[in-house]
C-alpha cells in the first residue's frame, strides 16, 4: 500500500487510538509497523484471532498480558556470545515469567474453542529451569546470596568483619567520648570513621580520611579497624568478581535458548496487540467485518474513527456498481465520506476492527489512491487545478482493476464547463477499466452522467433547509440539489429578486422536485430501516443475555449438585464408619448371633444411596489440579527461605527445583507453592472409610464360615 494514502487518511492517528490498550513494548512496535495488506488469508487470520480473543475474554474476563520490554537487542547480544548485565537478565526473566503464566492459563482454559490463538499458545516454550536460575536476581536487580555457594561465603565474611568493626567503634565511642565531636559512626570514602575534635587528632591513632569545612572535626579511621576494613574491601572486590561470574553463567545458560525466548516475546506482544484490538472494539462499538471475494463493499452505520460523535451512514458498493458520484454544494461532509470509506478499507486490510454495525463487508484492494484537499504548490508554481490534475494523471498511470480510487471535487479549479467535461471523461475512463471509484463534485452535469450511465450511481449529503444546516447524512441513489434559492428566501431576500434569479438561471424546477421527492422517500426508508435495526439490536442483546443466564444457571446447577454429592458422600462415609464401630461394640458386648449382625450391617448399607463417580467432574478436577505442584511453579524452599522453580518430577515423587544456580531435590513437604498458599481452602476433617468393590467372581470360598455367613455370601 502506498504511503501517501496512509498520510492523507491519517492512518497513524487511527493507530494511536489503540496505544492506550497496550501493555508491552513488543505490542507497541508491532502496532507501529502495521500496514494494510491485500492477502486475504492474512486478513482473515487477523480477524479469527480477534474472534478467539473475544471468546477468551467472555469466558475469562480477567485474562491479562503482563508488561515486558523489547528483548530483541538482548537476544542478539546473546547470539553474539556477549554476557548480559542485570537489567538485560531481568528483561528476559520477565519474558520467561509471562510465558509460564500464559502457558498455565491456556492449560487451564475450558469451554472455549480456539481457531487460531491455540497455535500461538502451543508455540510458547516454557523454560522452567532457566526461570528458576534467574530467581537468583530479584526484581530490584540485587543478586541473591543463594546464587552460588562462593557468593554466600563471601557475604558471610563481609558481615562478620563489619560486625567486628562496629563493635570496636562502639567501644571507642564510649571510651573516647570526650574527644569526639559527635557520638556517631560516620562514613568517608567507603570507610567507617569517627568524627574527632581537631584538638585531639593526635590522641587517636589512625588514618585521616577527611576534615570538616570549619576545620574543627577530623574524620579518622582508627588503626584497630584499618586491617578489618582492608579485608572488607578485598571481600567486596571478590563479591563483585563473583557476581560477574554468576552473570556470565546465567548468560551461558540462556544463550542456546535465545531464539526461543525472542519468539516467546513476539507471541506475548502479538497477544497483547490482539487484546488491545478487542478492547478498542468493545469501547468504540466496532465490529469485525466480513471479507468479500469480489471487492463488493457493504458498510452499515459506518463512522469516522477520528471524529467525535460522528454521524453514522450506510454505504453499499455492490459488485455491479463501479462508481458513486456525490453531487451537491461544497458543505455537508462529502470529503469526510470519502475519507471514511478509505479508512474503513485500510483498517480492515490491516486486521483492525472498523466502526460499523454487524453485517458490514469490505473488499480487498491492492492499492487505494486518493486526490483529496487543496494541494496547491507555491514552490512548483502550480495552481490548485494543476496540482490536482498532476496527481490524477499519476493515479491513472498506476491503477488497475484491483484498486480503489477516491477523488474529491473532481475537475474543480478551472472553467466550470471545461471542468465538468474533464470530470466526466476521467470517470468514464475509470468505469470502462472496471475500477471502483468514489468521487465528489458540485457540477450539475455529473448528475445526468450518474443517471444515464450503467454502473454509476448518484449520491448526495442531506441538507436541512429548515435549520440551514447540513445533517451529514449520506443519501445513496439521490443526486444533490441546489438549495441556494431556498436558503436566500429564508435569509430574507426579496421574493421578487429570487423569482428573477430563477428565470435568469433557467432552472429546471421539475428536476429539483423529483430530487426532493427522492430525498423524502430516502428519509422514510431510512427511518424504517433504523426501526428494524433497533429491533434487531434489542433481539441480539436479549439473546446474548439469555444465553449468558443459561450458561450461568448450568454452571451453578453443576456446582451445587457436586457440592451436594460431596456432602452426601461425606455423611455416608461417616455413618458407615460409625455403624461399623457400633456393630463391633454390639458383637463384643451382646449375645447376638453372627448372622444377625451380618443382616443388620447389610441393611445399614442399603440405606446409603449409590456411590456417585466424581472422577469426571470438572470442578473437582480443577480443585485437585490447583492443589498439586507442577513443573514451572514458583516455590519457597522452607529450610532456606529461598525462591526457586520446579523443573522436573522424579519417579519416586520427589521434585527437582532450580534455586539460583543450584539444583535441589526436594520432597513436597520441603517447599511451599508461592501462588497456591492463599488459594487453598480450609479442609473439613472427615473420618472416611475407604471401601473397595469388585465385580462378580467366578469362585466363592466358603471354607471356615458358619452356616448363616455362608448363606449370606450365597445371596
Amino acid at each position: 500500500m502506498n504511503k501517501k494514502i496512509l498520510d492523507i487518511l491519517e492512518f497513524d492517528k487511527v493507530k494511536q487510538l489503540f496505544e492506550p490498550y497496550l501493555q508491552t513494548e513488543q505490542g507497541e512496535m508491532e502496532l507501529a509497523a502495521l500496514t494494510p495488506t491485500d492477502k486475504k488469508e492474512s486478513i482473515e487470520t487477523a480477524f479469527m484471532e480477534l474472534e478467539d480473543m473475544e471468546q477468551i475474554l467472555l469466558e475469562e474476563p480477567r485474562f491479562a498480558v503482563s508488561t515486558i520490554q523489547d528483548v530483541r537487542p538482548v537476544a542478539k547480544r546473546l547470539e553474539m556470545e556477549a554476557s548480559l548485565n542485570i537489567d538485560e537478565l531481568l528483561a528476559l526473566k520477565a519474558v520467561l515469567r509471562v510465558t509460564h503464566e500464559l502457558k498455565d492459563f491456556y492449560d487451564n482454559l475450558e469451554n472455549v474453542r480456539l481457531e487460531r490463538l491455540n497455535r500461538l499458545f502451543d508455540n510458547l516454550v516454557d523454560l522452567p529451569r532457566l526461570q528458576g536460575g534467574l530467581q537468583a536476581i530479584n526484581e530490584g536487580g540485587f543478586v541473591e546470596s543463594f546464587a552460588s555457594e562462593k557468593l554466600a561465603k563471601i557475604r558471610r565474611r563481609i558481615q562478620e568483619n563489619e560486625h567486628q568493626v562496629r563493635e570496636i567503634l562502639q567501644d571507642l565511642l564510649k571510651s573516647k567520648a570526650d574527644m569526639l565531636a559527635d557520638a556517631v559512626i560516620a562514613s568517608r570514602n567507603g570507610r567507617n570513621v569517627l568524627p574527632v575534635k581537631n584538638t585531639y587528632r593526635n590522641r587517636i591513632a589512625g588514618v585521616v580520611h577527611d576534615i570538616s569545612a570549619s576545620g574543627n572535626t577530623v574524620y579518622i579511621e582508627p588503626r584497630a579497624v584499618v586491617n578489618l576494613n582492608e579485608e572488607i574491601a578485598n571481600h567486596r572486590a571478590d563479591e563483585r568478581y563473583e557476581i560477574i561470574q554468576i552473570l556470565e553463567e546465567l548468560s551461558d545458560s540462556l544463550r542456546p535458548h535465545a531464539a526461543e525466548i525472542a519468539n516467546n516475546a513476539w507471541i506475548i506482544g502479538h497477544l497483547d496487540l490482539i487484546k488491545a484490538k478487542y478492547r478498542f472494539m468493545r469501547d468504540y462499538k466496532a465490529v469485525v467485518p466480513e471479507v468479500s471475494s469480489n471487492r463488493s463493499i457493504q458498510l452499515l452505520q459506518l463512522r469516522h474513527p477520528l471524529i467525535e460523535n460522528a454521524v453514522a451512514n450506510d454505504l453499499h458498493f455492490t459488485e455491479d456498481l463501479t462508481e458513486i458520484v456525490i453531487t451537491g454544494p461544497n458543505t455537508g461532509g462529502k470529503t469526510i465520506m470519502l475519507k471514511t470509506l478509505g479508512l474503513a478499507q485500510i483498517m480492515a486490510q490491516s486486521g483492525l476492527p472498523i466502526l460499523a454495525d454487524p453485517g458490514s463487508r469490505v473488499g480487498i484492494f491492492s492499492q487505494v489512491f486518493a486526490d483529496i484537499g487543496d494541494e496547491q504548490s507555491i514552490e512548483q508554481s502550480l495552481s490548485t487545478f494543476s496540482s490536482h490534475m498532476t496527481n490524477i494523471v499519476s493515479i491513472l498511470h498506476q491503477v488497475d482493476t484491483a484498486s480503489l480510487i477516491l477523488l474529491d471535487e473532481l475537475g474543480a479549479g478551472t472553467d466550470p464547463q471545461e471542468g465538468a467535461g474533464l470530470a466526466i471523461a476521467i470517470l468514464e475512463d475509470l468505469r470502462l477499466r472496471g475500477i471502483k471509484t468514489m468521487a465528489t463534485t458540485h457540477y450539475p452535469e455529473l448528475k445526468a452522467y450518474g443517471i444515464e450511465t450503467a454502473g454509476v450511481q448518484n449520491a448526495s449529503m442531506e441538507f436541512a433547509t429548515a435549520s440551514l444546516r447540513p445533517t451529514y447524512r449520506f443519501m445513496q441513489g439521490v443526486p444533490g440539489r441546489s438549495n441556494a434559492f431556498e436558503i436566500a428566501r429564508r435569509l430574507g431576500l426579496s421574493e421578487t429578486i429570487i423569482q428573477d434569479a430563477m428565470k435568469m438561471t433557467n432552472t429546471d424546477n421539475d428536476v429539483n422536485q423529483i430530487i426532493e421527492k427522492l430525498e423524502a422517500q430516502t428519509l422514510e426508508s431510512r427511518k424504517r430501516l433504523d426501526t428494524i435495526q433497533e429491533v434487531e439490536q434489542e433481539n441480539l442483546k436479549f439473546n446474548r443475555a439469555l444465553k449468558k443466564l443459561y450458561n450461568e444457571f448450568n454452571r451453578e446447577k453443576e456446582t451445587e449438585l457436586n457440592k451436594a454429592r460431596l456432602e452426601a458422600q461425606e455423611i455416608i462415609d461417616v455413618a458407615l464408619t460409625e455403624s461399623d464401630m457400633i456393630l463391633k461394640n454390639l458383637h463384643a458386648k451382646s449375645s447376638l448371633k453372627p448372622h444377625e449382625i451380618i443382616e443388620a450391617k447389610s441393611q445399614l448399607k442399603k440405606l446409603a444411596p449409590e456411590t456417585v463417580d466424581l472422577s469426571q467432574n470438572k470442578v473437582l478436577k480443577q480443585a485437585k489440579k490447583a492443589r498439586k505442584p507442577k513443573v514451572g511453579d514458583d516455590i519457597l524452599v522452607i529450610s532456606y527461605g529461598q525462591r526457586g522453580t520446579l523443573v522436573n518430577q522424579l519417579k519416586d515423587g520427589r521434585w527437582e527445583a532450580q534455586v539460583g544456580l543450584i539444583k535441589m531435590t526436594l520432597e513436597e513437604a520441603e517447599f511451599n507453592l508461592l501462588k497456591a498458599e492463599k488459594e487453598q481452602p480450609k479442609k473439613k476433617q472427615v473420618n472416611v472409610v475407604k471401601r473397595t468393590t469388585s465385580g462378580p467372581r467366578a469362585r466363592l470360598d466358603l471354607r471356615g464360615k458358619r452356616y448363616e455367613e455362608a448363606m449370606q455370601e450365597l445371596d
